[in-house]
């Protein structure tokens, strides 16, 4: 298979491009991460959600410790080349590290910001 689809995208200087993960069913924005190519490759073969992680500096595969998979339904590409969205089924029905739906929880008002989603799973 060609790889001509790799280079359709806007990588950034480090090799990485921006993904958005959204659930499928309620389009919920679950988290942001980034994808290098191999990730992007291991993501497409596999039809589970692989990101670069800059912390780490380690390829990781999502819920691979905590089972809380992604199994990817679809993959967009916004009209610069240069942010992914993938649609997925989130195993678990928990996407942040914090033990929540999604990873944007906190929602400013009045000078501060507001937690506005509950903890489903106490993560360890």
């Amino acid at each position: 298979m060609s790889e001509n689809w790799l280079g359709a995208i806007c990588w950034n200087n480090d090799g990485l491009v921006p993904v958005i993960a959204q659930d499928v069913v309620s389009n919920k924005v679950l988290m942001m991460a980034w994808m290098s190519r191999e990730t992007l490759k291991l993501s497409v073969e596999t039809g589970f959600a692989h990101y670069w992680s800059r912390s780490r500096n380690k390829i990781w595969k999502k819920g691979e410790e905590s089972g809380h998979l992604q199994a990817i339904e679809e993959f967009l590409l916004d009209c610069d080349s240069d942010v992914l969205l993938i649609k997925v089924k989130q195993v678990g029905g928990v996407a942040c590290h914090t033990g929540r739906e999604s990873c944007f929880f906190r929602r400013y008002g009045h000078g501060e910001w507001e937690v506005i989603s509950p903890v489903i799973k106490v993560m360890t």
